[in-house]
């Protein structure tokens, strides 16, 4: 009697039980069988894409397609002048041994056009413009220079006062045509570049200037052409991240006309102070 009374009062719970399970299983199976509906859309692919601008940008960094490529030309350099491969074969002296650390040079650049040479980037292009160089050539202190009859330069020796300097100053316009590459760095918003290529230039205006002190401090500028090229052309190299920028150049044409001066060619180097 005890036995019975026990295994009945057990039934009715496993029942519930298994009732759930069972439960449980037909609802899973009903959600399993439940899938998204795709309604498809009849327009034309012309009129969903219409108003779709993908020149759109609103987050940080770099817009292929609103940036176009700019160059590193524009701006205000500074530098020094050294001659290279001098021949003094129908000289005595070599009278145009300069003091670099004192032969200054200084460019104003002030247009600059850049061409990008590539449809979907902007590292890499063309840069040309217009720039204004100042030369400026230390001589020794007792020599300057002078044309003789024959238009061929001549070192002048002279001695007017104390303290003496003499230079020779060249006054130039330059055209540059260079080739630039550009590398991304930072999430492109900055690059380092190099661009090397020719300049071409043309001599506006040259002169000698010597100070000199007696009682108080006395110029001597005289104008002339000084037998100097008047066309110039060379190779020339520039290179820059941020703040930091430096250029050189080396004259191919020479610094005199042929046969009426020294053989020399004047090399440039400097950095970009300034950038326009």
């Amino acid at each position: 009697m005890v036995t019975e009374k026990t295994t009945k009062s057990r039934f009715p719970g496993l029942f519930f039980f298994v009732l759930a399970i069972a439960f449980q299983v037909v609802r899973i199976s009903v959600s399993a069988q439940t899938t998204d509906t795709i309604v498809p859309i009849s327009k034309p692919t012309s009129e969903l894409l219409k108003n779709l601008k993908i020149n759109t940008f609103n987050g940080e960094g770099f817009n292929f397609f609103e940036d176009g490529f700019s160059g590193h030309w524009a701006g205000f350099d500074i530098g020094l002048n050294a001659l290279l491969n001098t021949d003094y074969s129908d000289y005595e002296t070599e009278f145009m041994d300069i003091t670099v650390l004192q032969s200054h040079s200084f460019h104003l650049n002030i247009f600059q056009y850049s061409f990008g040479l590539q449809r979907n980037r902007n590292n890499l292009g063309l840069v040309t413009g217009i720039g204004f160089q100042l030369q400026d050539y230390r001589l020794n202190d007792s020599i300057t220079l002078e044309e003789n009859i024959n238009g061929i330069i001549q070192p002048k020796v002279f001695h007017l006062g104390d303290h003496q300097k003499s230079k020779l100053t060249v006054f130039s316009v330059l055209v540059p045509v260079l080739a630039e590459y550009q590398v991304p760095i930072n999430n492109y918003k900055n690059r380092l570049y190099f661009s090397g290529g020719m300049f071409f230039g043309y001599r506006i205006g040259s002169y000698t200037k010597i100070k000199y002190r007696t009682d108080h401090s006395e110029k001597l500028k005289i104008t002339g052409n000084y037998a100097l090229n008047d066309f110039r052309y060379g190779i020339m190299a520039r290179m820059g991240y941020r703040w930091f920028n430096v250029y050189s150049m080396y004259e191919l044409s020479g610094l005199y006309e042929e046969k009426l001066g020294p053989k020399m060619h004047p090399f440039t180097f400097g950095i970009t102070l300034v950038r326009l």
